[in-house]
């Protein structure tokens, strides 16, 4: 048995493995560069017999700096929250709060009327009412025959 060190041909992958892995826990919302400029709030959607209701959970979010919009029965929620003045004085042992842009999209159930969509924002949640288009009653087409 030889005791002499034997170089491993395989480090220099590692190295590249390991950044691409940091790539991947930053896209999804891992401890990274990325976390703090971008993130989703989370949303419930429910429906009433009139409405479909969204409510998004976007607190310490200044309202004009929401906007809303529905296109083909997809309703976007967008906006910002600013971060807060860096201090050089504090010595920070965790951050979990994020800041940045956020994006949200999601299909709604069923047709609304979006020019009657209310919004409101309340306690840091988000409440979008959007009432419900009628359902149009199917219509039996006559064939002719020649």
């Amino acid at each position: 048995m030889s005791s002499e060190m034997m170089k491993w041909p395989y480090l220099p992958m590692m190295d590249t493995f390991k950044k691409e892995m940091n790539k991947l826990f930053d896209t999804f919302g891992g401890i990274g560069e990325n976390v703090f400029r971008e993130w989703m709030p989370p949303i419930d959607i429910s429906e009433t017999g009139e409405n479909v209701v969204v409510k998004a959970e976007i607190p310490g979010v200044d309202p004009k700096e929401i906007h809303i919009s529905v296109k083909n029965d997809a309703l976007t929620i967008r906006g910002e929250k600013k971060g807060e003045k860096e201090e050089k004085e504090k010595n920070y042992h965790f951050i979990e709060r994020r800041y940045g842009s956020f994006v949200r999209t999601v299909l709604l159930p069923t047709a609304v009327k979006y020019e009657q969509a209310k919004a409101e924002y309340r306690n840091g949640i988000l409440e979008i009412t959007l009432p419900k288009q009628e359902k149009e009653e199917s219509k039996e087409i006559p064939i002719k025959v020649n």
